[in-house]
């Protein structure tokens, strides 16, 4: 008798795979946020004035400079965004291990890696820019394209109707 497994237990191991893939990457934003950070918009990062407001008035020579100003979407620093970033996948993993909440954490999971695609082309365009090295043209170039089997993936785990 051949063994098969029904489509909820196939479901319930993809998802705990997902889930444990979602783990490993938010607890490296804790460990490792310096692995994140190219991914990270600069526009959506805050930059905080210089502690010492007189490093803002004389710069070299004694010219006058200022502060640079953040941007309508720069709410939080760097190290904030790869932070709730990392909150967010973890609260997203332990939702798709519980049944109950699989269907509302694969349709946030899908959104919050869709959203991430933004950090990703971003980080790409910079790796290619004048200043970007032949590393992180590398890393980059192998970085965006694995986010569309994530999409899949967890869109799948949403209880899209398949047809029999």
């Amino acid at each position: 008798m051949p063994f098969s497994w029904s489509a909820r237990t196939t479901q319930t191991i993809s998802a705990a795979a997902l889930s444990a893939l979602l783990l490993v990457s938010a607890r490296k934003h804790f460990q490792e946020p310096d692995f994140y950070a190219p991914v990270v918009p600069d526009y959506l990062c805050r930059i905080d004035p210089p502690a010492d407001e007189a490093e803002v008035g004389a710069g070299q020579n004694g010219a006058n400079v200022t502060a640079p100003t953040n941007g309508p979407l720069a709410v939080m620093s760097r190290e904030e965004w790869i932070a709730a970033s990392g909150l967010l996948e973890a609260a997203a993993a332990v939702g798709l291990l519980i049944p109950g909440t699989r269907k509302a954490a694969a349709h946030g999971t899908t959104l919050m890696f869709t959203a991430f695609l933004a950090g990703h082309v971003d980080a790409l365009r910079r790796a290619y820019s004048p200043g970007g090295t032949a590393s992180a043209r590398r890393i980059h170039t192998l970085r965006l394209p694995l986010q569309l089997p994530l999409i899949l993936w967890a869109w799948s785990l949403g209880g899209a109707k398949r047809a029999a």
